[in-house]
C-alpha cells in the first residue's frame, strides 16, 4: 500500500503541484516546519553556552522536530486508512512533500531570465534556488548553479521523500522532510550553527544516502533516453568524482548530471563572501549556457518519469 501511495503521490504532484491558492491560505508543510525550527533555534541555541551544550541542544531540537512531524502524520494516516480509498487521501497529502513541478519551474525561470533579460535577471532568478553569492556569478556560473541545484534537489526534494514514503508511509516522508528542512536552515557550518546544527546535518546525510545513489542511477538511465547525452560518461563521472564532493550525497546526482551532459559542475564556490573549495564533478565544459539548463531539465524529466514508473511497477508487482 505504501508503494501505491508513493506512486500516486508522485503522479498527483507532477500533474498539479501544490495549489497556489492553498499556499496563500494555509501555507505549506515546509513553511510550518520552518517556523518550528526557527522557534527552536531561537529558544535553544544560546551563544553563551559551550559548544558541547549547544550540540546537545541541537540534538534535543531535532528530536522535538521529529516527534512534531511523526506523531501527526501517523495519526492522520491511521485515521484515513479506515476510510474507503483512504490510501488515495494519504497520497494527496503526501504529494505536498514532493517538489517535482516547483523544482522544474524554479530552474526553468533561470534559463528564461538569462534568455530574455540577461545577466542581472539571471542572478536574481538563481538566488531563489542557491545560497551562493549571486553577484559573484557570471553567466556560466549562474547556469552551473542552476544545474547543480536541479541535480541535488532531484535527490533531496523528490527521490528521498518518495523513497521514505514508500518505505514508511506518510510518517516516513514527513520525518524526512523535517530533517531535510532542518539541515537547510541550521545545518550550515556558520559560527551560530556549527554546534547546534550538527545533529541535523549528520542525520540528513544519513537519511539521504540511499536516495542520492538511486537518483544518480535514474539520471544515468535517463541519459540512455536523451539524444546527445552520455550514460557512459555519467558512469565514469560517478565512479571518479562522486566521493570527492564536500557532501557525501550531493556529489552523486551532480556527477551523474555533469557526465551525462558533458559539463564540469561544482568546484570552488563563494558563499557570503567566503570561497569554498570543492572538487569538480565531471570533466566537460565549464562554460555552461541557458541551453544546457534546458537540456538538464529534459534529463530531469526523463529521470523523474523513470522514478514514477519504478514506483508504479513495484506497487503493481509487489506482494498483496
Amino acid at each position: 500500500m505504501a508503494l501505491a501511495t508513493a506512486a500516486c503521490a508522485l503522479l498527483i504532484e507532477a500533474a498539479f503541484g501544490y495549489p497556489e491558492r492553498l499556499l496563500r491560505s494555509i501555507g505549506h508543510p515546509v513553511i510550518w516546519l520552518g517556523r518550528l525550527i526557527t522557534a527552536l533555534d531561537r529558544r535553544l541555541n544560546r551563544e553563551a553556552w559551550s559548544p558541547a551544550r549547544r550540540r546537545a541542544a541541537g540534538l534535543a531540537a531535532l528530536l522535538i522536530l521529529l516527534a512534531a512531524s511523526l506523531a501527526p502524520a501517523w495519526l492522520i494516516e491511521a485515521a484515513l486508512h479506515r476510510l474507503p480509498l483512504g490510501w488515495l487521501a494519504v497520497a494527496l497529502l503526501a504529494s505536498s512533500l514532493l517538489a517535482q513541478r516547483s523544482l522544474h519551474e524554479h530552474v526553468a525561470r533561470v534559463a528564461t531570465a538569462l534568455e530574455q533579460k540577461g545577466l542581472a535577471a539571471g542572478r536574481i532568478a538563481v538566488s531563489h534556488i542557491v545560497g551562493r553569492d549571486p553577484e559573484s556569478l557570471d553567466e556560466a556560473g549562474i547556469c552551473r548553479a542552476a544545474i547543480e541545484s536541479l541535480a541535488e534537489n532531484f535527490s533531496d526534494g523528490i527521490v528521498a521523500p518518495a523513497l521514505w514514503l514508500a518505505l514508511a508511509g506518510l510518517p516516513g516522508a514527513a520525518a524526512y522532510k523535517a530533517v531535510n528542512t532542518a539541515d537547510s536552515m541550521i545545518g550550515h557550518r556558520t559560527p551560530r550553527h556549527e554546534a547546534f546544527g550538527w545533529a541535523a546535518a549528520r542525520f540528513d546525510d544519513l537519511v539521504n544516502l540511499p536516495a542520492s545513489r538511486l537518483s544518480a542511477l535514474l539520471l544515468v538511465l535517463a541519459a540512455c533516453l536523451l539524444p546527445g547525452a552520455s550514460p557512459a560518461a555519467a558512469l565514469r563521472a560517478l565512479r571518479r568524482d562522486a566521493h570527492r564532493h564536500r557532501s557525501p550525497n550531493a556529489g552523486w546526482p551532480e556527477a551523474a548530471m555533469a557526465g551525462a551532459l558533458g559539463l564540469a559542475l561544482a568546484g570552488p564556490r563563494r558563499y557570503s563572501g567566503v570561497l569554498v573549495e570543492d572538487a569538480l564533478m565531471g570533466d566537460g565544459r565549464r562554460d555552461a549556457t541557458a541551453a544546457d539548463i534546458r537540456r538538464a531539465l529534459r534529463l530531469y524529466r526523463l529521470a523523474d518519469a523513470l522514478l514514477i514508473a519504478l514506483a508504479a511497477i513495484l506497487a503493481l508487482t509487489g506482494p498483496g
